[in-house]
């Protein structure tokens, strides 16, 4: 859910230094009739049961990369689970390991307490991208640190206690550090917000809690095993929402000083602004390499409603850190995506309900994601540059108009489309279009939109719950068709580790041409990088930096992870 009326992706012009505001090929579920002919009673009792075991095993090892599993679609092989229905009866090792993701996350966790956790990969594709090695060992260093320093210890009431009564004497020695995240505007924009601010609290060793105002706690779940990332509501600094750039502790102000290490030393903490209307100053943060001065802060708080990872990639104290967590740099959204996000159960039941019902037993799914930054009134050309993209890249089969249709042959494969966005006309036209006509390969296509709120109300939990769920089950398609500039469309495939299709926004009420373009990974894009060489101290395309970080399809100047 990206800021509206921003400028679209078909301008080229940048700002200067401102910040632009399958059905998985199922195992066959037949019914097997019982032969009681006397050949059968010279079978071995064993030799099924060796079946019945290994059949998972080989099943698991000649997956396809694009053919999901679903928790239910196993569960006709065999019925000894002890973990409940809503588990695959694997093996026991098969099972743990695909439900940790490769080591991102530890067992331990109250499971019914949170059912995606350890669930949610069931109802995804095989792991698109694994976590290397360091990032599996970053990740449970964080995770002390958290419990060690987060709320509800000593060492947070400790620096907490400081915080209020400050007197301008430098912090203590040895004390934890804190990043304190302020995300703001759509769900989409603060999900793309968290990762990255998770990604620099690893990188710089402090702990990450996020501002309590939003709905955030109400439909994720908690990440770290015995810690909160949620703010206390007792936290000294209050109205952390209205916080701007202008403030004396602004990050801003301090770069532009004569001695900043000194000046940290003498402010309670420091405050970067990488809002919309970010200035020069501010985003010289992605050049600050900690040992400067930010080290000498204890609190750092952030206000943000974007995806800033590409410009960590270009600050040279990062780089061989960065280089050995992910060598696939087109993973980074991805795997952080895995670790963090885990919606409530409320939001789970919504997400498993709708995929059982809808989408779990196509022989395919489009997931087609539409935002409009033009207003809330549909548009024609929006439609017919939906049709265009979903045709020209054959993602959905053209239809035949004369009768009577040529008769479905046995087999005939199905494809579950899935649209999400704010109006339900685009969903009724398309759903219209394959309801009144067959298509030209025999093709049985469905349509299904689960919501349609008609206009944006981030915030509000029961409308950001629909939007996690929307955005969890794009990422259970197969292939993705998304909205550029759009947040939402970033998160839902980036969640399913998918390259979108990108459609370009219309520029004069006119469909593009082309409609859309396949983008060049499955990261999200940038949209306010700095245009700074951290290197050379001077003014620079960054797109050109490096070979990993180029600039996005769907906005020129903006800038995104790519494997090189």
């Amino acid at each position: 859910m990206s800021p509206e009326g921003v400028v679209g992706p078909g301008i080229t012009k940048r700002p200067p230094q401102q910040c632009p505001d399958a059905r998985r090929a199922e195992a066959q579920e037949g019914t097997v009739e019982q032969d009681t002919g006397p050949w059968i009673a010279r079978k071995k009792v064993t030799a099924l049961a060796v079946c019945l075991v290994a059949l998972p095993v080989l099943m698991t090892t000649v997956s396809r990369r694009d053919a999901p599993w679903t928790a239910a679609s196993f569960w006709p092989l065999a019925s000894t689970s002890t973990q409940g229905a809503d588990f695959p009866a694997f093996p026991r090792a098969i099972r743990d390991a695909e439900k940790l993701l490769g080591g991102l996350l530890v067992p331990g966790f109250d499971e019914r307490s949170c059912l995606s956790r350890y669930r949610s990969a069931f109802y995804r594709k095989n792991m698109a991208r694994s976590p290397s090695a360091h990032l599996v060992k970053r990740l449970r260093e964080h995770e002390a640190l958290q419990r060690r320093c987060g709320p509800g210890t000593e060492a947070y009431r400790a620096a907490a206690a400081r915080l209020r009564s400050w007197h301008g004497d430098g912090d203590a020695p040895g004390a934890c550090k804190y990043l304190v995240l302020v995300p703001y505007r759509g769900l989409g924009n603060n999900i793309l917000a968290m990762a990255s601010a998770f990604l620099y609290a690893v990188l710089t060793d402090r702990v990450l809690l996020l501002d309590r105002t939003t709905s955030l706690g109400d439909i994720f779940c908690e990440p770290f095993p015995g810690a909160s990332w949620l703010l206390p509501q007792s936290f000294p600094v209050r109205n952390l929402q209205n916080l701007t750039g202008e403030v004396r502790e602004s990050y801003r102000y301090l770069v532009q000083g004569d001695d900043a290490a000194a000046s940290v030393s003498r402010r309670r903490y420091v405050f970067v602004d990488l809002d919309h209307s970010c200035t020069y100053h501010d985003k010289l943060f992605f050049c600050d390499d900690e040992r400067r001065f930010l080290r000498r802060a204890p609190w750092l708080l952030m206000r943000t409603d974007g995806y800033f990872v590409p410009a960590l990639f270009l600050n040279p104290a990062y780089q061989e850190e960065l280089d050995r967590l992910f060598p696939q740099k087109d993973a980074v959204f991805y795997l952080l995506a895995h670790y963090l996000f885990h919606p409530t159960n409320k939001v789970w039941g919504l997400i498993t309900r709708f995929h059982d019902s809808y989408l779990k037993n196509a022989d395919e799914r489009l997931g087609i994601q539409i935002r409009v930054f033009d207003g809330d009134t549909p548009f024609q050309h929006i439609l017919d540059q939906i049709l265009a993209c979903t045709s020209q890249e054959h993602l959905l089969p053209d239809v035949v108009t004369q009768e009577p249709p040529r008769p479905p042959a046995a087999g005939t494969r199905s494809k579950a489309v899935l649209m999400t966005g704010l109006s339900s006309w685009y969903y009724e036209n398309v759903r219209w279009k394959y309801w009144q006509s067959a298509t030209a390969t025999g093709e049985a296509v469905s349509v299904y939109q689960p919501s349609h709120e008609e206009h944006q109300l981030s915030g509000y939990t029961t409308h950001d719950m629909k939007a996690l769920a929307e955005m969890y089950l794009l990422g259970m398609t197969d292939k993705i068709v998304t909205s550029g500039w759009s947040t939402f469309g970033y998160v839902g495939h980036g969640l399913g580790g998918l390259t979108p299709w990108v459609m370009f926004r219309p520029e004069n009420h006119t469909a593009p041409s082309p409609p859309c373009r396949r983008a060049k990974s499955m990261e999200p894009c940038m949209h306010g990088p700095p245009f700074y060489d951290c290197r050379a101290k001077q003014g620079a395309d960054t797109g050109k930096l490096v070979p990993h970080v180029q600039h996005c399809e769907d906005m020129s100047w903006g800038l995104k992870l790519v494997s090189p």
